[in-house]
């Protein structure tokens, strides 16, 4: 058995107690093991009691490094595991950490989940199948981060969607409506917004579809090609090659023809 001769505070962190044995230093514990054991000049220590206490220290200061890290937003059960390995905490000291943290409620994934999820519905233009892939990357279990993307309604996808989609289409393009709407419906799709929205939107901007927009990219695409292939062909095979380049790209035959027409017209 060993006595404690002396307890000093740490200069440097006062939360901090180095701890003497028979006057020589033996070692140092958290303000919270000193007082959880009661330790105090006098006290004797077994040596299974130091042991003790030295590891119920080490797993205080993980838990004082998780605190910290929890300080400034939220996490996830896997996040504190994976940022306390990095820090060398023994593996038996984070389940322990883990389990204190999750008893006093400073960790959650399932409040985490629906926290995130609202947090990308109001700042950012992602559909809820990318939330719940970050979710799961993030550690969130598959059944709570598909419950969490579930208050994303399709009345707010389809919202967000749709901005996203009139903005793309008010771009400058050179390409059809078709092709257009092609590239759109990728777009909507990479966002992670579900293949019903993604269809309702298309389908929404082929019924605003700007006719005159339309036009004009056709007789652009088209006097390209009538220029590219003018050089080899002539007559019918060049009217030809050109229409099944502008029906390639996604215009209309109707509007292919119309074209064709007011360019004989023109020659």
């Amino acid at each position: 058995m060993q006595k404690i001769s002396r307890i000093t505070i740490q200069k440097k962190n006062t939360r901090r107690f180095n701890i003497f044995l028979n006057e020589k230093y033996a070692f140092s514990v958290d303000e919270d093991i000193l007082v959880k054991y009661n330790l105090r000049k006098g006290l004797e220590l077994s040596d299974e009691a130091i042991a003790e206490l030295q590891k119920q220290d080490n797993i205080q200061k993980a838990y004082s490094m998780a605190v910290n890290f929890l300080s400034y937003r939220m996490r996830t059960k896997k996040e504190i595991q994976n940022y306390l390995r990095e820090k060398e905490v023994e593996p038996q000291q984070i389940d322990a950490v883990i389990d204190r943290l999750q008893n006093e409620k400073l960790i959650d994934d399932r409040e985490f989940a629906n926290a995130f999820v609202h947090d990308r519905m109001e700042f950012s233009t992602k559909g809820p199948l990318i939330i719940r892939q970050e979710l799961q990357k993030k550690g969130v279990a598959a059944e709570t981060a598909l419950a969490a993307t579930n208050a994303y309604t399709y009345e707010q996808q389809f919202e967000k969607a749709a901005k996203l989609a009139e903005k793309r289409l008010q771009r400058s393009t050179k390409h059809s409506f078709n092709k257009q709407l092609q590239q759109l419906q990728a777009h909507l799709m990479q966002k992670g917004f579900t293949a019903e929205v993604v269809n309702d939107v298309v389908v929404n901007c082929k019924n605003n579809k700007n006719d005159n927009d339309e036009w004009e990219a056709l007789c652009m695409q088209g006097d390209k090609l009538l220029q590219k292939y003018a050089r080899k062909y002539d007559g019918y095979e060049l009217h030809r090659k050109v229409k099944e380049g502008l029906y390639r790209k996604g215009f209309d035959f109707t509007a292919i023809d119309q074209f064709l027409e007011e360019r004989r017209e023109k020659e």
